[in-house]
This record gives C-alpha cells, sequence and structure tokens, in this order.
C-alpha cells in the first residue's frame, strides 16, 4: 500500500506550471533526476529496512572505476555538504586557519568558525578567479577553493591551480570543491582528481545535486588519499547516506546520455540568458556553472525584493558584491517569466 502511495510521487517530472514561484535561488536542476534513477529508487524501496552499508561500497566501488583510484580513497557523504563539514573538523581549530574566497561557499567558512578557528578570506581577483598568491597563509590548516565557485560561476585557471597545489607544504590540506565541474567547457579548466594521486593533501569534493538532478536526496564524495580519508572519517555520523540516494546515485553515474543532455540544455538556456541581459544593457560574470552573476549598478536588496513579489525566487546577497543578483538557470520557460521580472523590477 505504501509502495503505492509513493509511486506517483517518484514517477512526477519537476513542476512547470505557468505561475507560482520560480525558484531560481539554489542552483538547482530544473530537469530532476534521470528516468533511470527514479527507476532505481522504486526498486530499491523494498529494501529501505536495511542500513545502506553494502550499497554504499557499491558506490564507492563505481566511483574507483569512473575516476581510475581505489575504492578506498572514497567518502561518500550526506551531499557534499558533509564533506565540508568533515573537512572542517579534520583539518581547522583554534591553532589552524581556515583560508577561503570572498565571496565563495560559505558553509564550509561557519563550520570552521564554530570549532574556534580563524577563517582568513581573500576577495577575489580582477577575473573573479582564486588570488592563489594570496591565499598560501602561514598557519592555514585548510584552504578551500570552490572551482567553478560559487557564487561567482567564475573558473580559476588549471596552470595556476597546479602551482598552487605544489606551492604548498603537504601540514595544509586543499578542499577543491567541484560541485558544478560538470558545466564547464572552458579549456582553461580541469578537474583536479587526477592531482590526488601526487598530492597526499588534496581532497576533492563532488556532488550529486547539480548535473545529475539530486538536490532533495542528498549525496556528494570526496576523493583523497587514504590517510586523509581516514582524518574525514573519523568525523562522520555512522549511515549518514540513505540507500534510496545511494540507487538514485548509482544509476546516475551509469546514464550518461542524460547528463550530457542536461549540460547541453544547461550550455543552450545560459548563452541565451547572457544574450537577453546584453541586450537590456546589463553585463554579466561569464559562467561557467549553472547560474549567473548579473552587474545591476545598484544596490541589489531591493531588486531581490522586487523579484520577490513578483514570483521568482533569485539568489541572496553577498556582501563582497553588493550589486550583483545571482540567478540560477532554469528551465527556457523560467528563463522568460525571470526576464520579464527582471525588466519590471529594473524600470
Amino acid at each position: 500500500m505504501a509502495g503505492a502511495a509513493l509511486r506517483p510521487l517518484l514517477a512526477a517530472t519537476p513542476a512547470r506550471a505557468a505561475g507560482g514561484i520560480v525558484r531560481l535561488s539554489a542552483n538547482e536542476n530544473p530537469y530532476g533526476p534521470s528516468p533511470a534513477a527514479l527507476q532505481a529508487m522504486r526498486e530499491a524501496l523494498p529494501l529501505v529496512w536495511r542500513y545502506p552499508d553494502e550499497t554504499v561500497q557499491e558506490l564507492a566501488a563505481d566511483l574507483a572505476a569512473m575516476h581510475g583510484v581505489a575504492k578506498d580513497w572514497f567518502v561518500v557523504g550526506d551531499g557534499s555538504s558533509e564533506i565540508l563539514k568533515l573537512a572542517a573538523s579534520a583539518f581547522t581549530d583554534a591553532h589552524r586557519k581556515l583560508v577561503m574566497a570572498d565571496p565563495t561557499f560559505e558553509a564550509i567558512g561557519k563550520h570552521a568558525q564554530v570549532l574556534g578557528a580563524e577563517v582568513v578570506s581573500i576577495p577575489l581577483d580582477r577575473a573573479y578567479g582564486h588570488d592563489l598568491d594570496r591565499m598560501s597563509v602561514p598557519g592555514a590548516g585548510l584552504v578551500y577553493l570552490c572551482n567553478p565557485n560559487n557564487p561567482t560561476g567564475s573558473i580559476t585557471p588549471k596552470a595556476k591551480v597546479r602551482a598552487f597545489l605544489d606551492s604548498l607544504p603537504r601540514s595544509t590540506a586543499v578542499l577543491v570543491d567541484e560541485a558544478y565541474h560538470h558545466y564547464v567547457d572552458s579549456p582553461d579548466y580541469e578537474s583536479v582528481i587526477p592531482l590526488v594521486k601526487t598530492h597526499p593533501n588534496l581532497i576533492v569534493a563532488r556532488t550529486f545535486s547539480k548535473i545529475y538532478g539530486m538536490a532533495g536526496l542528498r549525496l556528494g564524495y570526496a576523493v583523497a588519499q587514504p590517510d586523509a580519508v581516514k582524518k574525514l572519517v573519523a568525523h562522520a555520523a555512522w549511515d549518514s547516506v540513505n540507500a534510496l540516494a545511494v540507487a538514485a546515485g548509482r544509476a546516475s553515474l551509469k546514464d550518461t546520455a542524460y547528463a550530457a543532455e542536461g549540460q547541453r540544455r544547461n550550455r543552450a538556456t545560459r548563452a541565451q540568458l547572457a544574450g537577453d541581459l546584453a541586450r537590456l544593457g546589463y553585463e554579466v560574470i561569464p559562467s561557467h556553472a549553472n547560474f549567473m552573476m548579473i552587474q545591476t549598478r545598484k544596490d541589489v536588496r531591493p531588486i531581490l525584493a522586487a523579484l520577490q513579489d513578483r514570483g521568482i525566487q533569485v539568489g541572496r546577497l553577498f556582501p563582497a558584491l553588493p550589486q550583483h543578483l545571482r540567478v540560477t538557470i532554469g528551465t527556457p520557460a523560467q528563463m522568460k517569466r525571470f526576464l520579464d521580472a527582471f525588466a519590471a523590477a529594473m524600470a
């Protein structure tokens, strides 16, 4: 009976109602998980009475095959958000600083502050990349690089990242957050997962929330050498990942065609939005993600309120960029509603 009640929910496609609130505030994938992931969750329902230990190990084996490293080089987490929290717990405290960009994804800074760590915030450079020359800070236990960066959608060039990793002492851990990796199509960018093999202080975080459309399921992972993995796992909750998320994640990895279609859709809609904004007279930070930062040339807070009044939710205020508005790349129909509301709010 319960399974029958869940079937309509799992079969549903993401809401695309003409009216109501348009949610473009959290960099979610508007197309949702792949059909294969939805089917995998249906098939996993009869086994949700079991702890997910075995299935998590199966996911780790899938990831090991995909990335070309051993299974014990992975930590599977409750979204990559858990990975960030584990890294803060393992590598920062009252005597070990966290170094991060400003602006960037704030979560890891909040975790480090709770632990009594000093958080050193370094402004982005003029190209909105990480200012790596200034991020080599004495006394740092952990450096956090979000690449592509949230909220700017910008990348830090691969040569600079490689040089930075080579220059740091092994006593300083580096967490590279690649949540938006799949949306990049620039030759000046590369994933640093292959560099984990030669850098024992490097940790790379990935998520299933973005390209795989699983933000509500909470699944992510870290790739690191075994010693770093042990330090992360020492702070982890037991069985923090649920069985349905693991089933969906494993199916998503296999459905490469669906991920490729998501990349194509995002790229096309992102380009269309940038062109439409240019015709309205607004500049954007070149985006390599599934969101975009718009230069509004005035305080963004009244604009956020005006859009909310028109049923459009967009990103929050980022104090380092008080005249920029972050908007998630939704469906073409959602972006049409956003543009209409944005033009009215700016009039």
